[in-house]
């Protein structure tokens, strides 16, 4: 295939930004994408770029993906990060039988959110039952469905055990009326998410509404994506939405800069050396940031599609530069928020909304500096290169 699959992603997603930056103020407000959006979002398909082509969906290779997470993150990172959540989670379908994925991303909205990885289900006839309460369920507010990630318990009581010992964890899935959602994402940045709670109790979950998610032999569909799984995707994805916070933060500075006049001179702010400095450097590292992160990910969906294959060294390569990029995006939008002065910490201006949303991107799982850690331990043992 010649044209990159999903690439039409991008130009829709560029072509509703001026509309999320236009509600942008009023997520922030709501603590909620408005209506607005979210119509928008799933009128484009966005919600669906990643759900497998045999359900309606793009199937999007990671590289549209990412762009066009990018082109929604510079207009509001809420909207961006919520649909990045969405988006991967709707990757269980290639583990879902079929008619169940249909029921669930074919039935309008069609949209799935879940949290953290937390408790049990127990087995009973027919498929689980389940009391328990999760955390951090970004875009649970527009969702459909929602999920659940659970060790499994057997009538016995006695916790399954995987043919290698380890736990037997499902992804159960359920209709938000089923659940009880508790407000509590207070926090300093991504207000929009509504990165909530929710809870059921005595919930039955028939079995065709679980899947081993991530487990490669458990696939129903082909597509070289799913050879991925969701944690390697959720990495990718949030580190362009990182990408697209600093490229506006950035961009934002130097229109300030072109304009702006210092108090105590008379010269624009434009012809400080100091400034001209600041900016090109912060230039080149963002511009580093982005083609490491997009080489990397292209190199293995090139291996990928060639050999059907996610290896762990392409794991690796992955998490190391998705964790650098979020990092790097971060270190960039400091650099851009500083530079504006007093200018950026009042609401009217593009800055101190876009710093504590990049500083709560860079407190999620995919920033960890234990990431670093795994990949030096791999380096250090391994005989062969990694994947470049």
């Amino acid at each position: 295939m010649s044209e990159l699959a999903g690439s039409g992603l991008v130009e829709r997603a560029r072509a509703i930004a001026p509309l999320i930056a236009r509600e942008a103020d009023e997520i922030e407000r709501t603590r909620r994408l408005t209506p607005g959006v979210v119509a928008a979002l799933i009128e484009n398909g966005l919600y669906q770029a990643l759900l497998p082509r045999s359900f309606g969906g793009a199937e999007a290779a990671p590289e549209a993906f990412m762009q066009m997470l990018e082109e929604i993150a510079k207009a509001d990172a809420s909207t961006a990060w919520c649909l990045g959540q969405c988006s991967v989670c709707a990757m269980i379908a290639a583990w879902l039988d079929p008619g169940t994925a249909q029921e669930i991303f074919n039935t309008p909205p069609g949209i799935l959110a879940w949290g953290a990885i937390a408790h049990e289900a127990r087995a009973v006839e027919g498929g689980y039952r389940v009391t328990a309460r999760w955390d951090f369920a970004s875009g649970s507010r527009q969702a459909s469905w929602l999920g659940a990630h659970v060790r499994i318990v057997g009538a016995d009581g006695v916790p399954r055990k995987n043919a290698d010992g380890s736990p037997e964890v499902r992804t159960i899935l359920f209709p938000v009326a089923g659940a009880t959602l508790h407000d509590v994402w207070q926090a300093i940045g991504l207000a929009g998410t509504g990165t909530d709670s929710y809870e059921v109790n005595d919930l039955f979950i028939p079995e065709r509404f679980t899947a081993f998610r991530d487990v490669p032999t458990a696939l129903r569909e082909r597509g070289a994506l799913y050879r991925i799984g969701t944690g390697s995707t959720f990495s990718l994805g949030f580190a362009a939405v990182s990408l697209g916070v600093a490229r506006a933060t950035l961009d934002a500075a130097i229109a300030l800069a072109r304009a702006k006049h210092q108090s105590l001179a008379a010269s624009a702010m434009r012809d400080n050396g100091a400034v001209q400095g600041l900016i090109g450097r912060t230039e080149g590292d963002l511009r580093a940031a982005r083609a490491y992160l997009y080489a990397a990910a292209n190199a293995m969906w090139r291996d990928l599609s060639a050999t059907g294959e996610f290896s762990a060294a392409h794991r690796n390569a992955v998490r190391l530069a998705a964790t650098w990029t979020i990092h790097q995006s971060a270190r960039v939008v400091d650099a851009a928020y500083h530079m504006a002065g007093a200018t950026a910490v009042f609401r009217s201006n593009p800055f101190e909304r876009r710093f504590r949303d990049m500083h709560a991107i860079a407190q999620q799982i995919q920033a960890r500096d234990t990431h670093y850690e795994d990949v030096g331990k791999a380096i250090l043992a391994a005989t062969d290169r990694e994947p470049q």
